[in-house]
């Protein structure tokens, strides 16, 4: 008897390592290189419909089993050419915390790699919902993706003066022709000042997710590069939660700014 009741019970744990398993994989099919704990809390409402517990640590323990997990890659560094005859700004967002969107826009550029060369990549993402709200791929280093990216964020975001539009001190964004666009939406241009990441640390930290978990790390070409990265930020925006914002999706959070400030308020008295 005690024989009979181990083999179901064993033969239980298969079909609930077998249900865990095709769930993993059909997330991974969008968002190959998530982390075990997001994955947890995607799976979660699965799992409790068929009354499935496992924890972070059993979690990590089977897909390691079934080489399932995310294995680190490193990317160069593309640094910022700051020599250049444009104004430079100072920081405006020391201290500074949004309490809903389009207050605080943080804009970087990455490269993307391509068989005939670099596409760079200009995102210009929301600091209170992390959302990525402008984007463009160009195949320049010049300031037209940068100023595209801009267009972008602002035809599909309604803003109001006073928004910070926060960068690091390429001549992308201090040219003239991406400071007067800002000038005229009267938003407040602020830079970072010594160089460090840590002052742009948002925009590096969306940068790093798109590359590290949702791009390849070479294509073809620019077009292929192009379609990639749309579909990567439409999962980005759209379904793959944020441990910062209360494991709601950006897209989401973007619109929610009366809950997701409440959230943040519990948060802060709680630590």
């Amino acid at each position: 008897m005690g024989l009979y009741k181990s083999e179901i019970k064993e033969a239980q744990q298969l079909q609930q390592a077998d249900k865990i398993i095709g769930l993993v994989r059909e997330i991974k099919k969008d968002m190959p290189k998530v982390s075990v704990r997001k994955m947890q809390s995607m799976i979660q409402s699965d799992l409790n419909k068929h009354n499935i517990k496992i924890g972070r640590d059993g979690l990590f323990d089977l897909l390691r089993e079934f080489d399932l997990l995310v294995k680190p890659k490193r990317f160069k560094h593309y640094s910022t050419d700051s020599r250049h005859p444009f104004k430079k700004y100072p920081n405006q967002i020391k201290d500074i915390k949004p309490t809903a969107p389009n207050q605080l826009w943080v804009s970087d550029i990455t490269y993307i790699e391509a068989n005939n060369g670099f596409n760079y990549l200009s995102l210009i993402t929301d600091a209170y919902s992390r959302k990525i709200v402008g984007h463009c791929l160009s195949e320049s280093y010049s300031a037209q993706g940068t100023i595209e990216a801009l267009k972008r964020a602002l035809k599909s975001n309604k803003i109001e003066a006073g928004l910070i539009h926060h960068s690091d001190r390429g001549v992308q964004y201090c040219c003239r022709e991406y400071t007067s666009i800002l000038k005229k939406k009267k938003a407040v241009i602020s830079m970072t000042e010594n160089g460090s990441p840590y002052e742009n640390a948002m925009a590096e930290r969306v940068n790093g997710i798109l590359k590290t978990e949702l791009l390849e790390i070479k294509y073809e070409d620019w077009q292929q590069a192009s379609a990639a990265v749309n579909k990567a930020i439409d999962i980005y925006n759209n379904k793959r939660p944020h441990l910062s914002i209360e494991m709601l999706t950006p897209g989401k959070a973007h619109v929610q700014k009366g809950e997701l400030r409440m959230l943040w308020k519990k948060k802060e008295k709680v630590a």
